[in-house]
C-alpha cells in the first residue's frame, strides 16, 4: 500500500525583491515513507536563488523538490521542512502544494 502525504507552504519574510518561503512535508498515510517529492511552479520573473534541507531540480519556471538523503523517512504523522529564498516579483501562490511519496 502507498503512503501518504501532505505538504504545506508558508512565507518566512518578504522584501522588496524576494522573499523567503518554508514548506512543511506532513506523512498522513498509516506506514512508513521512505521519501517524498513537491513539486510547484514559480510565477513568471521568479527564481529560486537558494534551497535547504532537500535536492532540487529546476526545468524553467517548474520547481520539483526531493528530500534530503537525512529527512525523506518518515513515520505517519511525522514532518520534515525545507526552505527556499526567491528573487522576483510578486509572492508565493497556495499553501498546500503537490506532494508525492517516493
Amino acid at each position: 500500500m502507498p503512503g501518504e502525504c501532505s505538504a504545506a507552504r508558508r512565507t518566512t519574510g518578504s522584501w522588496s525583491g524576494g522573499y523567503q518561503s518554508e514548506v512543511t512535508v506532513t506523512n498522513t498515510g498509516d506506514v512508513p515513507m521512505l521519501g517524498w517529492m513537491v513539486d510547484w511552479t514559480l510565477p513568471a520573473g521568479q527564481k529560486v536563488e537558494s534551497l535547504w534541507s532537500g535536492n532540487a531540480t529546476y526545468t524553467g519556471q517548474n520547481v520539483m523538490v526531493h528530500n534530503a538523503d537525512w529527512n525523506g523517512s518518515l513515520d505517519p504523522g511525522r514532518s520534515a521542512t525545507f526552505g527556499y529564498v526567491v528573487s522576483g516579483s510578486g509572492g508565493d501562490g497556495t499553501a498546500a502544494l503537490p506532494c508525492r511519496v517516493g
